[in-house]
Protein backbone atom coordinates (compact mmCIF):
# COMPACT_ATOMS: atom_id res chain seq x y z
CA UNK A 1 0.00 0.00 0.00
CA UNK A 2 1.57 3.65 -0.90
CA UNK A 3 1.57 6.33 1.48
CA UNK A 4 0.43 9.60 0.16
CA UNK A 5 3.15 12.65 0.07
CA UNK A 6 2.61 15.07 2.43
CA UNK A 7 2.23 18.42 0.54
CA UNK A 8 5.05 20.55 0.58
CA UNK A 9 5.07 23.59 3.17
CA UNK A 10 4.34 26.70 1.78
CA UNK A 11 6.98 28.75 1.27
CA UNK A 12 7.44 31.94 3.79
CA UNK A 13 6.94 35.33 2.46
CA UNK A 14 9.87 37.22 2.13
CA UNK A 15 10.44 40.36 4.64
CA UNK A 16 9.49 43.57 3.03
CA UNK A 17 12.02 46.21 2.66
CA UNK A 18 11.96 49.30 4.37
CA UNK A 19 10.00 51.97 2.85
CA UNK A 20 12.17 54.75 1.12
CA UNK A 21 9.86 56.82 3.24
CA UNK A 22 11.02 55.46 6.56
CA UNK A 23 14.56 55.82 5.61
CA UNK A 24 13.99 59.26 4.72
CA UNK A 25 12.27 59.95 8.25
CA UNK A 26 14.91 58.23 9.70
CA UNK A 27 17.96 60.07 8.26
CA UNK A 28 16.06 63.53 8.51
CA UNK A 29 15.33 63.07 12.77
CA UNK A 30 19.61 61.54 13.00
CA UNK A 31 20.42 65.14 11.06
CA UNK A 32 18.01 67.45 12.74
CA UNK A 33 19.45 65.64 15.88
CA UNK A 34 22.94 66.48 15.02
CA UNK A 35 22.60 69.66 13.70
CA UNK A 36 20.65 70.65 17.29
CA UNK A 37 23.40 69.22 19.29
CA UNK A 38 26.07 71.41 16.87
CA UNK A 39 23.79 74.52 18.07
CA UNK A 40 24.29 74.26 20.95
CA UNK A 41 28.22 72.73 21.24
CA UNK A 42 26.63 69.75 22.95
CA UNK A 43 29.89 68.07 24.23
CA UNK A 44 30.18 65.56 27.70
CA UNK A 45 33.78 67.20 28.42
CA UNK A 46 32.79 69.11 31.42
CA UNK A 47 31.13 66.11 32.99
CA UNK A 48 34.57 64.37 32.82
CA UNK A 49 37.13 67.31 33.44
CA UNK A 50 35.00 68.23 36.52
CA UNK A 51 34.03 64.93 37.97
CA UNK A 52 36.64 64.84 40.72
CA UNK A 53 34.71 68.16 41.60
CA UNK A 54 31.40 67.39 41.62
CA UNK A 55 32.28 64.15 43.13
CA UNK A 56 32.72 66.15 46.56
CA UNK A 57 28.86 67.63 46.05
CA UNK A 58 27.60 64.08 45.51
CA UNK A 59 29.34 62.59 48.65
CA UNK A 60 26.95 65.22 50.53
CA UNK A 61 23.94 63.74 49.36
CA UNK A 62 25.18 60.21 49.63
CA UNK A 63 25.11 61.37 53.49
CA UNK A 64 22.00 63.11 53.78
CA UNK A 65 21.23 64.96 57.24
CA UNK A 66 17.93 63.28 58.35
CA UNK A 67 17.77 65.82 61.80
CA UNK A 68 17.30 68.58 59.57
CA UNK A 69 13.75 67.23 58.19
CA UNK A 70 11.95 68.58 61.65
CA UNK A 71 12.77 71.63 60.09
CA UNK A 72 11.60 71.36 56.95
CA UNK A 73 7.83 69.67 58.69
CA UNK A 74 6.35 73.30 58.24
CA UNK A 75 7.18 73.94 54.54
CA UNK A 76 5.90 70.65 53.94
CA UNK A 77 2.35 71.46 55.20
CA UNK A 78 3.16 74.89 53.20
CA UNK A 79 3.48 72.71 50.17
CA UNK A 80 1.00 70.36 50.52
CA UNK A 81 -2.14 73.47 51.40
CA UNK A 82 -0.66 75.39 48.43
CA UNK A 83 -1.03 72.01 46.12
CA UNK A 84 -4.45 71.60 47.99
CA UNK A 85 -6.24 75.51 47.57
CA UNK A 86 -4.62 75.45 43.79
CA UNK A 87 -6.52 72.27 42.79
CA UNK A 88 -9.67 72.77 44.15
CA UNK A 89 -10.65 76.27 42.99
CA UNK A 90 -7.88 75.60 39.26
CA UNK A 91 -10.70 72.00 38.53
CA UNK A 92 -13.74 74.15 39.67
CA UNK A 93 -13.03 77.06 37.22
CA UNK A 94 -11.68 74.43 34.91
CA UNK A 95 -14.67 72.69 34.89
CA UNK A 96 -16.83 76.03 34.24
CA UNK A 97 -14.78 76.89 30.86
CA UNK A 98 -14.92 73.05 29.99
CA UNK A 99 -18.77 73.49 29.07
CA UNK A 100 -18.15 76.24 27.27
CA UNK A 101 -15.23 75.00 25.11
CA UNK A 102 -17.21 71.91 24.20
CA UNK A 103 -19.58 71.78 20.81
CA UNK A 104 -21.78 69.76 22.99
CA UNK A 105 -22.54 72.04 25.67
CA UNK A 106 -22.03 75.60 23.87
CA UNK A 107 -23.64 75.90 21.01
CA UNK A 108 -22.31 79.92 20.69
CA UNK A 109 -19.40 79.17 17.98
CA UNK A 110 -18.13 82.58 18.65
CA UNK A 111 -18.37 82.13 22.40
CA UNK A 112 -16.53 78.83 21.44
CA UNK A 113 -13.74 79.96 19.92
CA UNK A 114 -12.65 82.66 22.39
CA UNK A 115 -12.92 80.07 24.93
CA UNK A 116 -10.78 77.70 22.92
CA UNK A 117 -7.97 80.91 21.93
CA UNK A 118 -8.34 81.53 25.62
CA UNK A 119 -7.07 78.18 27.03
CA UNK A 120 -4.80 77.54 24.09
CA UNK A 121 -3.01 80.88 25.46
CA UNK A 122 -3.05 79.71 29.38
CA UNK A 123 -1.46 76.08 28.73
CA UNK A 124 0.95 77.91 26.32
CA UNK A 125 3.04 79.52 29.10
CA UNK A 126 4.58 76.74 31.94
CA UNK A 127 3.86 76.85 35.43
CA UNK A 128 7.08 78.75 36.29
CA UNK A 129 6.72 81.15 34.00
CA UNK A 130 3.48 82.11 35.72
CA UNK A 131 4.96 81.97 39.18
CA UNK A 132 7.69 84.26 38.05
CA UNK A 133 4.91 86.93 36.73
CA UNK A 134 2.62 86.54 40.15
CA UNK A 135 6.25 87.29 42.42
CA UNK A 136 6.03 90.24 40.38
CA UNK A 137 2.84 90.95 41.70
CA UNK A 138 2.52 89.69 44.69
CA UNK A 139 6.15 89.01 46.23
CA UNK A 140 7.44 86.24 46.88
CA UNK A 141 5.44 83.79 48.89
CA UNK A 142 2.30 80.96 49.33
CA UNK A 143 0.22 83.79 47.53
CA UNK A 144 2.41 83.50 44.33
CA UNK A 145 2.36 79.94 44.06
CA UNK A 146 -1.16 79.23 44.54
CA UNK A 147 -2.41 81.78 41.61
CA UNK A 148 0.72 80.61 39.55
CA UNK A 149 -1.01 76.59 39.64
CA UNK A 150 -4.45 77.86 39.85
CA UNK A 151 -3.90 79.86 36.49
CA UNK A 152 -2.03 76.58 35.48
CA UNK A 153 -4.92 74.38 36.66
CA UNK A 154 -7.36 75.60 34.84
CA UNK A 155 -5.91 75.52 31.47
CA UNK A 156 -5.54 71.55 32.28
CA UNK A 157 -8.76 70.75 33.54
CA UNK A 158 -10.68 72.38 30.93
CA UNK A 159 -9.25 70.65 28.08
CA UNK A 160 -9.00 67.15 29.63
CA UNK A 161 -12.53 67.72 30.81
CA UNK A 162 -13.56 69.59 27.58
CA UNK A 163 -12.36 66.23 25.51
CA UNK A 164 -14.41 63.89 28.01
CA UNK A 165 -17.90 66.20 27.30
CA UNK A 166 -17.47 65.54 23.58
CA UNK A 167 -17.29 62.17 23.85
CA UNK A 168 -20.74 61.78 25.72
CA UNK A 169 -23.30 59.42 25.04
CA UNK A 170 -25.87 61.19 22.55
CA UNK A 171 -28.87 59.38 23.65
CA UNK A 172 -29.27 61.82 27.29
CA UNK A 173 -28.80 64.42 25.11
CA UNK A 174 -31.29 63.86 22.55
CA UNK A 175 -33.65 63.00 25.62
CA UNK A 176 -32.64 66.66 27.20
CA UNK A 177 -33.56 68.35 24.22
CA UNK A 178 -36.93 66.55 23.55
CA UNK A 179 -37.52 67.75 26.73
CA UNK A 180 -37.57 71.08 26.31
CA UNK A 181 -34.06 71.81 28.01
CA UNK A 182 -31.78 74.58 28.41
CA UNK A 183 -28.92 74.74 27.37
CA UNK A 184 -27.99 74.86 31.52
CA UNK A 185 -30.50 72.03 32.41
CA UNK A 186 -28.90 69.93 29.13
CA UNK A 187 -25.47 70.44 30.66
CA UNK A 188 -26.67 69.62 34.27
CA UNK A 189 -28.81 66.57 33.63
CA UNK A 190 -27.35 65.08 30.58
CA UNK A 191 -23.79 65.85 30.66
CA UNK A 192 -22.63 66.03 34.11
CA UNK A 193 -23.27 62.87 35.58
CA UNK A 194 -21.68 61.14 31.72
CA UNK A 195 -18.63 63.33 32.89
CA UNK A 196 -17.94 63.04 36.09
CA UNK A 197 -16.17 60.16 37.14
CA UNK A 198 -13.67 61.42 34.79
CA UNK A 199 -13.44 64.71 35.78
CA UNK A 200 -13.15 63.20 39.57
CA UNK A 201 -10.02 61.07 38.61
CA UNK A 202 -8.59 64.84 36.24
CA UNK A 203 -9.11 66.45 40.04
CA UNK A 204 -7.02 63.95 41.50
CA UNK A 205 -4.52 63.87 38.72
CA UNK A 206 -4.37 67.61 39.55
CA UNK A 207 -3.31 67.25 42.50
CA UNK A 208 -0.45 65.22 42.11
CA UNK A 209 0.85 67.22 39.28
CA UNK A 210 0.94 70.36 41.93
CA UNK A 211 2.22 68.03 44.81
CA UNK A 212 5.35 68.06 41.72
CA UNK A 213 5.11 71.33 40.66
CA UNK A 214 5.18 73.09 44.15
CA UNK A 215 8.40 72.19 44.17
CA UNK A 216 9.82 73.73 41.43
CA UNK A 217 7.26 76.95 41.65
CA UNK A 218 8.91 77.22 45.24
CA UNK A 219 12.12 77.08 44.20
CA UNK A 220 11.45 80.62 42.14
CA UNK A 221 9.86 82.25 44.80
CA UNK A 222 6.77 80.13 45.83
CA UNK A 223 6.73 79.19 48.66
CA UNK A 224 6.94 75.99 50.95
CA UNK A 225 9.20 73.39 50.22
CA UNK A 226 11.51 74.32 47.05
CA UNK A 227 11.67 78.07 48.36
CA UNK A 228 13.49 75.50 51.38
CA UNK A 229 15.74 73.84 49.09
CA UNK A 230 16.84 76.95 46.80
CA UNK A 231 18.05 78.25 50.86
CA UNK A 232 19.70 75.56 51.48
CA UNK A 233 21.44 74.96 47.96
CA UNK A 234 22.55 79.15 48.29
CA UNK A 235 24.27 77.80 51.67
CA UNK A 236 26.27 74.78 50.35
CA UNK A 237 24.17 72.46 52.81
CA UNK A 238 23.83 69.96 50.26
CA UNK A 239 23.51 66.76 52.82
CA UNK A 240 20.04 68.82 54.01
CA UNK A 241 18.80 69.20 50.77
CA UNK A 242 19.80 65.14 50.04
CA UNK A 243 17.56 64.76 53.33
CA UNK A 244 14.67 66.92 51.63
CA UNK A 245 14.69 65.40 48.37
CA UNK A 246 14.62 61.45 49.40
CA UNK A 247 11.52 63.07 51.72
CA UNK A 248 9.54 64.48 48.29
CA UNK A 249 10.15 61.11 46.82
CA UNK A 250 8.48 59.60 50.19
CA UNK A 251 5.88 62.21 49.73
CA UNK A 252 4.65 61.86 46.56
CA UNK A 253 4.91 57.74 46.68
CA UNK A 254 2.22 58.48 49.53
CA UNK A 255 -0.05 60.70 47.58
CA UNK A 256 0.20 58.73 44.52
CA UNK A 257 -1.00 55.77 46.98
CA UNK A 258 -3.30 57.43 48.39
CA UNK A 259 -4.69 58.83 45.01
CA UNK A 260 -5.16 55.52 43.66
CA UNK A 261 -6.99 54.60 46.44
CA UNK A 262 -9.57 56.78 45.88
CA UNK A 263 -9.85 56.86 42.19
CA UNK A 264 -11.04 52.78 43.23
CA UNK A 265 -13.30 53.64 45.43
CA UNK A 266 -14.36 57.05 43.62
CA UNK A 267 -14.54 56.34 40.07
Amino acid sequence: MTVAASPAAPARPRKPRPSRVLIAGLVAVAAITAWAAWEVDFTLGPLLENFSNGWVVVEQFLHPNWSYLGNAWTAWLETISIAIVASFFGVAVGLVFAYMASRVTNRSTPLYRAVKWFLAVLRSLPDVAYVLIFVALVGVGSLAGILALFIFNIGIAAKLTAETIDAVDPGPLEAADASGAGTFSRARWAVQPQILPNFLSYALYIFELNIRSSVVIGYAGGGGIGQLIQVQFARFNFENVSAIVISMFVVVLLIDQLSQYLRRRLV
